[in-house]
């Protein structure tokens, strides 16, 4: 300001016609808005949308709210109770409701009704599936495209055996989490001769466009992202109960599938002739059923494996943690404390990645041998134990969630949804509060907030995404193992759980390393001798785990024997049959709360 008189008064004038105009300018555009949109009603327009009126230069309220075209995009995926699609991210919904995405991330159709409630045809005129919507299936071919880049190993064993079909016959029912990099495993069973029959493992997994790209190829699926409970074991249901076609091969990865096939078709059940399972769930429900005598078919357990131990359980999971965080929460690492319930391999890659973004990591332990690596050997963790850290079940309960301080985020990277009591919470006195895809602000009476993340179930397949080469290595051995198992001579496997063999984790991590351009050192014949190896391999014991996973105690087989894996065949069939001497005690699980 000036301290002539004169000059003062210019400015001041000046100042009140742009104050003038800028009205004039605000209140015109908001007009012109409101005209444009006047089919949206007073009730639709979006508080949000007031967020945006700091770019309008105005000095006094506007009389007429601008309503931004955009946002009725933004946020036309989330429900409401009423079924109509919301323009808000904070419309509060009843803690009754049932949560589901309406879609996937890449749809952005408008259609609520249930997959269940179409009548769907692909090209071929064939409706033996149930999907979203079967004209996503273009995008989901560019997506399963995308994956197969990173997925060469998977794809050079699909070219080095689809010539001898060893898988002709076959008849797989696979229950996995349907993505792009699953979609890359199936359509190579597909090409080494079986038939296949999927469903999810997950409701909120899904990619929508990928199912309907598999369905698309013949390849019957029943799923979609957002399924209720009962939709879920509908979906298993129809893969399994289908007239003409019986299952005799079982690929799991939770224990789902393997359970309804148990207790619904028992006789189904007892001609199967093999069932690999890929999660720490699943296996220990088949242990369950072995030491109960009622698991009637071979087993392979892939989740123990080194090379799903390692680079699925533990880099995996170092890197997703992070990935799905920060796309439901944007929320900074820096200085938040975190807590880490379980430190097997899950745990150890979770806490590293969140250490390493200036978090303050305490960790939660029943295995003494763990809770000393997280001590010493990872950084000197700080150890905690609350009540309730046994075994699978309410690791987070209602009386932790009701001491949470205002804002705790609680998140799973489990497989199932009972590690969090998410039960306790559905109660008149809470309210539940829909702010994103996934993202859920559960409200105490007093105002507290505590964010909890797809609803208590597995964090970064549901929120995010995962690195496809690491499942480039699972989907391989998972491969393998179904070959082996579909060709293995009557008698090899007993009614029993087995481990892969050393030489067949050897060779899946074989195959990837022309990724890297890696070249192996060969040992000599005189050095291979000074050892006791096949130059060849198996360089490793079956009893060496690479940093043994302490969650599975060393202990005697459930029948109290010991058994040694016959020797392997061949490349592709090399009898994975390390007989199964652990006994899994407890679940390994990891739950993060921040």
């Amino acid at each position: 300001m000036s301290d002539n008189p004169g000059d003062a008064k210019l400015e001041l004038k000046q100042a009140s016609k742009e104050v003038k105009e800028s009205e004039n300018v605000a209140e015109k555009y908001s007009a012109m808005t409101v005209s444009k949109n006047s089919e949206i009603t007073m009730n639709e327009l979006s508080v949000s949308s007031t967020a945006f009126f700091g770019a309008v230069p105005t000095h006094k309220p506007v009389k007429k709210q601008i309503q931004f075209v955009e946002d009725k995009q933004e946020f036309s995926r989330f429900p409401t109770k009423t079924g109509r699609r919301s323009l808000s991210r904070s419309i509060s919904q009843s803690s009754t409701d049932s949560y589901s995405s309406a879609a996937s991330y890449t749809d952005s159709s408008d259609d609520e009704t249930s997959p269940r409630e179409k009548t769907q045809l692909n090209s071929k005129g064939t409706g033996d599936f149930c999907v979203k919507n079967i004209k996503q299936a273009e995008f989901g071919r560019r997506e399963i495209e995308i994956a197969e880049q990173d997925m060469s190993a998977l794809i050079s064993l699909r070219k080095r055996a689809q010539g001898e079909k060893p898988l002709a016959g076959a008849k797989i029912v696979g229950c996995t989490h349907i993505t792009a990099q699953t979609a890359v495993l199936i359509e190579t069973l597909v090409a080494l001769g079986a038939q296949c029959r999927w469903t999810a493992c997950n409701i909120y997994s899904t990619q929508n466009e990928v199912a309907a790209a598999l369905s698309e190829i013949g390849v019957a699926v029943f799923a979609w992202k957002g399924e209720s409970e009962d939709d879920f074991w509908w979906c298993i249901d129809k893969c399994v109960n289908m007239e003409g076609w019986q299952p005799n091969m079982i690929l799991d990865d939770g224990g789902d599938l393997t359970h309804w096939v148990y207790k619904k078709y028992p006789n189904v059940f007892k001609k199967i002739r093999g069932i690999v399972e890929e999660s720490v769930t699943g296996v220990h429900r088949l242990y369950q059923l072995s030491k109960a005598g009622k698991l009637c078919v071979p087993a392979m357990n892939v989740n123990d494996s080194v090379t799903k131990q390692k680079f699925d359980n533990l880099y995996c999971c170092r890197e997703s943690i992070l990935d799905g965080l920060k796309r439901t929460t944007d929320v900074m690492f820096g200085g938040k404390q975190v807590v880490v319930c379980g430190y097997g391999e899950v745990g150890k890659g979770c806490t590293a990645a969140l250490k390493a973004m200036g978090s303050i990591v305490y960790v939660t332990e029943i295995d003494p041998i763990c809770a000393l690596q997280a001590w010493v050997c990872a950084g000197a963790f700080r150890l905690v134990f609350p009540s309730g850290l046994l075994g699978n079940k309410s690791v987070v309960t209602r009386d932790q969630l009701d001491r949470m301080k205002n804002g705790s985020i609680v998140c799973n990277m489990g497989h199932s949804n009972t590690e969090i009591d998410v039960a306790s919470l559905r109660t008149p006195e809470l309210t539940w509060e829909r702010v994103r895809s996934q993202v859920d602000h559960v409200i105490w009476p007093d105002g507290k907030r505590v964010i909890l993340l797809a609803e208590g179930r597995l964090l970064n397949l549901s929120c995010s995404t995962v690195p496809t080469f690491v499942l480039s290595i699972t989907a391989t051995t998972q491969a393998l193992a179904l070959i082996e198992l579909y060709n293995a001579p009557e008698g090899r496997y007993k009614q029993d759980v087995y481990l892969l063999p050393k030489k067949m984790d050897e060779y899946v991590a074989s195959l990837h390393l022309p990724t890297f351009d890696a070249h192996l050192t060969e040992l000599s014949e005189e050095q291979a001798k000074y050892l006791g190896l096949n130059k060849n391999g198996p360089f490793k014991p079956n009893y060496y785990r690479y940093k043994c996973p302490s969650h599975i105690p060393f202990k005697g087989h459930p029948n109290g024997s010991v058994m040694h894996p016959p020797q392997p065949q061949n490349e592709l069939s090399m009898a994975t049959s390390s007989k199964a001497f652990n006994d899994i005690k407890f679940i390994h699980f990891t739950n993060i709360f921040m």
